[in-house]
This record gives C-alpha cells, sequence and structure tokens, in this order.
C-alpha cells in the first residue's frame, strides 16, 4: 500500500526527519488558505498521487504570489496526471500539497528497500539525486552508494558515515545525514515498509538536510498490524480491477494482453503467463484465486477478467492440491452460464477429481475447450486469441 506524499511527511515528521513545513488542499481555495497560513512569498503546489515523475509531468509547480497557487491547483485538481509511472490512463488528482520554498543547493537520491539477493535492508543512495535519478541508475551506476545492513547488527554509525563521506558530506552535515539515515531505518521496520525514499534529500542554500519529498510503500501483507496506516489507504489511487479483486480475496495484477489467466497459486500463475509468451500470445493478467478456491469466487474472478475490454480469450489452469478440481468446474460452469462469457475458455484441470471435474464441464453443453496438459492449453489459447482454430 502506498502513502501520498502529505501523509508520508507526516510519518516522517513523528521519526524527526526534517521536512518543509506544508498543508494539503481539496480545492483551490483551500490552497491559497494553506499558503497565506504557511507564510512566506515563495510556494510549491505538488500533486498528490501514487506515483514518481510528477514534476516532468507539470504535477509540481513553483508560485511566487497567490493568484499563483490559486491557478496552480485550479489546473490540476480534477484532472489525471500522467506520468512514465502511470501509464497513458494516468491518476486522478484530488487533493494538491502545498509546500514553503526551500533554498536548494544540492539534491541527494536516499531510499531503503529489500535485498532479496542477500535478504536484507538496502541503504540506497546517490549524490546525483533528483528527477533524473533512473537514468543515473541506467547510465552512471557507479554514483550509486549501497550499503546492506545485517539484521541481528542493525544500520551501523560507521554505515551511515561511510554513505555520508560518499555523497560529499562534511561536518555537522555527517551527524545530520546519520540521524536521518537512522530514522528511516527504525521507520521502514517498525511500520513494515518495502520501500522508503526521499528524491531528493536537499541541502539547503544554509547547509541544512532537508527531505523535500517523501515515499513510503507499507507491505500490504502487515496491514493487519498497522490499522493507523492502512486507514491512510486512497482506494482512487488504485487500479479499479485490483481494488475488486481483493474484495474477493483474489491475488490480481492487470496487464497489456489479451489472454486472461485464472491460476491457482503464484508459481503456477507465472509459469502459465511464461507458456503463453512462449507461443506467441500475451497475458492480459495475472490472477491467483489461492489455495482455498470456491465456486463462488471462481464465478466472481470470472466477472473481473471479463471486465476487461481487452480480453479476447481465457485460460483456467488449476492443479487440484487442496482445491477440489469439481468444484473449480463448478464454477466454471456457472461462470459461462451467469455471468455472460462472450470469449474461448480453455481450460486445464490436474489433481483432485480431475477425472470428475472433465466429466462435468464435458457434459454441460458449453463451448468449452479441454486441455490435456499446460502446453497444450497455451497454444490453444493462443490460437483463440488470434481466431484462430485450436
Amino acid at each position: 500500500m502506498n502513502l501520498h506524499e502529505y501523509q508520508a511527511k507526516e510519518v516522517f515528521r513523528s521519526y524527526g526527519i526534517p521536512v518543509p513545513d506544508g498543508r494539503v488542499a481539496s480545492t483551490a481555495e483551500e490552497a491559497v488558505a494553506a499558503a497565506e497560513a504557511l507564510g512566506g512569498s515563495v510556494w510549491v503546489v505538488k500533486a498528490q498521487v501514487h506515483a514518481g515523475g510528477r514534476g516532468k509531468a507539470g504535477g509540481v509547480k513553483l508560485a511566487r504570489d497567490l493568484e499563483s497557487v490559486r491557478s496552480a491547483a485550479q489546473e490540476m485538481l480534477g484532472r489525471r496526471l500522467v506520468t512514465h509511472q502511470t501509464g497513458p490512463e494516468g491518476l486522478p488528482i484530488e487533493k494538491v500539497y502545498v509546500e514553503v520554498g526551500s533554498e536548494i543547493d544540492r539534491e541527494i537520491y536516499v531510499s531503503l528497500t529489500l535485498n532479496r539477493e542477500k535478504g536484507r535492508i538496502a541503504v540506497i543512495a546517490s549524490a546525483a539525486g533528483g528527477m533524473d535519478i533512473e537514468e543515473v541508475a541506467a547510465k552512471t551506476p557507479e554514483k550509486i552508494l549501497t550499503v546492506n545492513v545485517h539484521p541481528a547488527a542493525g544500520l551501523q554509525p560507521y554505515q551511515c558515515r561511510n554513505i555520508a563521506y560518499g555523497l560529499g558530506f562534511k561536518g555537522a552535515q555527517v551527524a545530520e545525514f546519520e540521524a536521518i539515515a537512522k530514522a528511516l531505518y527504525r521507520l521502514y521496520l517498525e511500520k513494515d515498509a518495502s520501500l522508503v525514499e526521499i528524491n531528493p534529500l536537499i541541502v539547503t542554500k544554509a547547509g541544512r538536510l532537508v527531505a523535500l519529498d517523501a515515499k513510503i510503500n507499507i507491505d500490504a501483507n502487515a496491514l493487519f498490524r498497522q490499522k493507523e496506516l492502512a486507514a491512510l489507504r486512497d482506494p482512487n489511487q488504485e487500479d479499479p480491477m485490483e481494488r475488486r479483486a481483493s474484495e474477493h480475496d483474489l491475488n490480481y495484477v492487470s496487464l497489456d494482453g489479451d489472454i486472461a489467466c485464472m491460476v491457482n497459486g503464484a508459481g503456477l500463475a507465472m509459469a502459465t503467463m511464461d507458456l503463453i509468451k512462449l507461443h506467441g500470445g500475451n497475458p492480459a493478467n495475472f490472477l491467483d484465486v489461492g489455495g482455498g478456491a470456491t465456486s463462488e469466487r471462481v464465478t466472481a474472478a470470472f466477472s473481473l477478467i471479463l471486465s476487461n475490454p481487452k480480453v479476447r480469450a481465457i485460460l483456467v489452469n488449476i492443479f487440484g492440491g487442496i482445491v477440489r478440481c469439481d468444484l473449480i468446474a463448478e464454477g466454471v460452469i456457472n461462470a459461462v452460464q451467469n455471468v455472460g462469457v462472450k470469449v474461448p475458455v480453455v481450460v486445464r484441470l490436474e489433481g483432485t477429481n480431475a477425472e470428475k471435474a472433465r466429466e462435468m464441464l464435458a457434459g454441460s453443453g458449453l463451448t468449452i475447450t479441454a486441455a490435456t496438459d499446460l502446453t497444450d492449453a497455451a497454444r490453444k489459447v493462443v490460437a483463440l486469441a488470434a481466431g484462430e482454430n485450436a
């Protein structure tokens, strides 16, 4: 689960991480009132969406008077912001964050995330921070510093100092960076984060370190113990289909293809998508109905994947271990009959009660293509999606 910038900065404040003063607004009038309350003569108006690249997409505006604050807010609110991270559909701007302007001398990139290869939290930093950090990572990776933190020892002072020196900090700035890094590490652990990022962490003209931006992603599997953060969830920033899937306890991710997949088990789902690609097709989604799939959940899954207008064929690939194949077959039959499936459906069932399930599908009188194995299923669904005979 992602937090908005204004929400993440409140969390930063609670951990003593320095951030500029700012207020959130839902209307242009509220934005002007926020600027007046903050004081000063320069403000920054920022679109609140769950995506990076806002500055290049027009989602961050500098305002030197109250009328400019108003016009910037009016321009943003109610529209969809398209960045390189959102895709062409963009994300809705329902709030803006009005922040006092900062005098920037340098921009630094800092983040904490999980290094899955080493099983440790990685502190990543670069003196080449700012909007072009992705380009830095791609073209000059030697400019990026990384420290992997041992879970038993935690983030050590010498590790913070090594990064600080590598970033060119001197004197009091080294201690400031160490305090920020340690606070980020505590935040990461205590809030069950999967990513904590500051881009940029600025050095002001006065030489102080300030988090000019804030990004926090929370591990969705830990939200049951992060109730305060879970309450900050903004469903309007999420993919509508993924949001619907979560309501039925379905693991769903939208993709760009035209072959819908319904599978039980994440590993089998990945293998299914790989085989579709291998045989020339493109999966429209990742959908794991889980080991405890029921007829009702299968029907809900069909309804979900059919709401994607790009879908030209459906592949159901179930291995019945915990789940019984006959229950899946019942769900498939109900879905085809009741949901109104008008695209070809290919079904491959193996495992518990698989033979009974095949008999149910064959005797249903419905146009469902059976597959003998996964390769056969992939070939058939790719052909049917292309309008060919399977």
